[in-house]
């Protein structure tokens, strides 16, 4: 089988079994994705269509708060980052210690990005820019709520995946849910770019 018969990390020949493992799985998670991208593309759409549907009540000029968008853009950029790190770790190292720090560090930035877009979502509701308040609200907090409810998915995803690893080490079935928990974690990154660039500098601009 070749060694790079899905898009993202495959694990190579010298993994044996979890190579294989992980590429059959790699393929149905890869259409999980592309329904789940489905929906935020509806979502994106239905936010763009909503634009001008503010029924007189609070807009972005009102609502956003860029320095913290950017926090949370910076955050969720970076755990891209040590998540790949992980992988890389798992590929090439083999052990459980710097895969494990790596991962780590990924569910605190997670966690980081998710306490901030609660800020944010308080904020919001406080300054009257609630779902119920107009349709451009409703769109809104519909396409950043799914992504922030992804992303929390993602941490349990992360905790569970710690534990194997202190519990199971690097076995086969552990690097395989590894990979196809990173396709998941840069696919909510990718998700991230379009929802900062569409909703919220588009938003301001």
């Amino acid at each position: 089988m070749s060694g790079t018969a899905h898009p993202g990390l495959n694990l190579g020949a010298a993994h044996g079994k979890a190579r294989d493992r992980s590429e059959k799985g790699a393929f149905g998670f890869w259409v999980f994705l592309m329904s789940d991208l489905i929906i935020f593309g509806i979502l994106f759409a239905t936010y763009i269509v909503m634009l001008p549907a503010r029924a007189g009540g609070p807009g972005p000029e009102t609502l956003f708060d860029l320095s913290s968008i950017g926090a949370q853009t910076a955050l969720l950029l970076a755990s891209s980052f040590t998540y790949g790190m992980a992988s890389l770790s798992m590929k090439h190292g083999g052990r459980r210690a710097p895969v494990a720090l790596w991962l780590a560090l990924t569910g605190v930035l997670g966690a980081g990005f998710i306490t901030l877009e609660m800020r944010d979502f308080i904020h919001m509701a406080g300054e009257g820019g609630v779902p119920s308040r107009s349709g451009w609200l409703s769109a809104l907090w519909a396409l950043v709520g799914l992504h922030g409810l992804h992303v929390a998915a993602g941490l349990l995803w992360i905790a569970v995946m710690l534990a194997l690893l202190a519990l199971r080490g690097l076995n086969d079935a552990v690097k395989s849910r590894l990979l196809l928990l990173g396709l998941y974690w840069h696919f909510l990154d990718l998700a991230w770019i379009g929802i900062f660039t569409i909703v919220f500098l588009g938003g301001m601009a």
